[in-house]
């Protein structure tokens, strides 16, 4: 028998037992369509927290206020260590002020990009004449450089400048969202309009142009002024604090830029040498680090998942070709009275086990990658194929069907050829 001949029988096998086969695939497509669901979500997130955390790029960094640690009991950290850098109490727990934010914008002094920014109400209500939204337009206070610095572009009108910053006009910038509502597709109609955000009046100057979505939320529901504006009117705790976003023009100059930010900073919340920052400084991509390596425990997840689903499918699928072995004793026997050797009876069991095997990696695949882009669409991130995991589902099906289909072929190429065609 030729490998052609070996192959389309088994083919013609796998065919003729279609409940049987049937079941043992939809086993091994279940353990595979976790594996590769899983993992074409988590490709899907991980591009979307790429796109959220990293407008700025690797060329960006923030100085925001970093929380007093504590203890179960509350009880602030304190350094034992000897030589250690102490915490200064009497100024640990303070956010960054408004002054401290526009002091560092005055004399940092390394080429780059400075925005401060406040973030205001999360369940802003916008009204223009007799309608109204939802509350839930988020309001954010920014400065002239805010825009560029956060990934946002403007489609009509103008951006902030200093002088809305200093002297605290009412005007704004409105997302498509909220711009659709009232004013419909048009990008032009809105400007110069005056809107009412929490019944206080503001002047469109600008729209932005669309964004998308980010966890279910979305980034053109927004609307961002000045934040002397949202410290004024959206943000009147007293302990709120400002975020102060860096951009260098070039990456190799990031590590300079920090260093000369976190001196700089360090004057300004007046800490001598011996006492440590009571700051943090994150590049723009450390939270999509941080979240995507977070994402390697739902990805060991998704493995053992699969893996114990196919551990299950293998031991099926070696029950069913044992089984198949019993009721095709006298067809064996006859293989081998009109010549087949050993290696086709084994050759022949083996590659039905892969076939049954690689059926169930195929649809385990397509059910994967489609359940997996639901996660994208709704996060309205592309398209994505985890080719690795494909590749990787492809391979271990071929293991298991290999592994499971090994001993029954084995079994069914020792059977001696007269004693099997008197099989009853």
């Amino acid at each position: 028998m030729t490998l052609r001949d070996t192959l389309s029988l088994s083919f013609r096998t796998v065919r003729s037992n279609k409940l049987r086969t049937g079941i043992t695939v939809a086993i091994i497509a279940l353990g595979i369509t976790a594996l590769i669901g899983i993992n074409t979500a988590i490709v899907a997130i991980r591009q979307k927290f790429l796109e959220s955390f990293s407008s700025m790029g690797a060329m960006g960094f923030t100085i925001r206020y970093q929380e007093p640690r504590r203890h179960f009991n509350n009880d602030e950290v304190k350094k034992e260590k000897k030589g250690a850098k102490k915490e200064k109490k009497s100024n640990m727990g303070k956010p960054i002020t408004e002054k401290q934010a526009e002091a560092f914008k005055q004399t940092y002094e390394f080429p780059a990009l400075i925005s401060t920014n406040l973030m205001g109400a999360r369940d802003a209500i916008i009204a223009y004449e007799n309608k109204k939204t939802n509350p839930n337009v988020w309001v954010v206070g920014g400065d002239e450089n805010y825009t560029n610095l956060n990934g946002f572009t403007v489609s009509y009108g103008r951006d902030l400048n200093t002088l809305d910053i200093q002297s605290s006009r009412n005007v704004c910038l409105i997302g498509k969202d909220v711009a659709t509502r009232f004013f419909g597709e048009s990008f032009e109609r809105p400007l110069d309009k005056i809107i009412r955000i929490n019944n206080i009046p503001f002047r469109v100057i600008g729209t932005l142009k669309p964004k998308g979505s980010t966890f279910g939320r979305s980034l053109d529901n927004i609307i961002i002024t000045s934040y002397t504006n949202v410290r004024r009117f959206f943000n009147n705790n007293p302990n709120a604090s400002f975020n102060i976003q860096v951009k260098v023009a070039d990456i190799k100059l990031i590590d300079g830029a920090i260093g000369e930010a976190t001196g700089d900073f360090r004057n300004i919340r007046k800490l001598t040498v011996s006492e440590t920052d009571n700051f943090t400084i994150d590049k723009s991509d450390s939270f999509a680090e941080m979240l995507i390596r977070n994402l390697s425990f739902i990805t060991m997840a998704a493995l053992l998942i699969g893996v114990i689903t196919l551990v299950g499918a293998a031991i099926g699928l070696m029950n069913i070709m044992l089984v198949a072995v019993t009721e095709r004793t006298k067809e064996i026997g006859l293989v081998k009275a009109i010549g087949g050797k050993r290696k086709n009876v084994r050759y022949q069991f083996l590659y039905e086990s892969i076939i049954i095997s690689l059926l169930g990696a195929a649809i385990g695949i397509v059910l994967g990658i489609i359940l997996g882009n639901v996660v994208g669409i709704l996060l309205s991130t592309s398209f994505v194929i985890p080719w690795d995991w494909v590749f990787t589902g492809v391979f271990i099906c071929s293991l298991v069907g290999l592994l499971a289909g090994l001993y029954p072929a084995i079994k069914a190429a020792k059977l001696n050829p007269i004693e099997a065609l008197r099989y009853e």
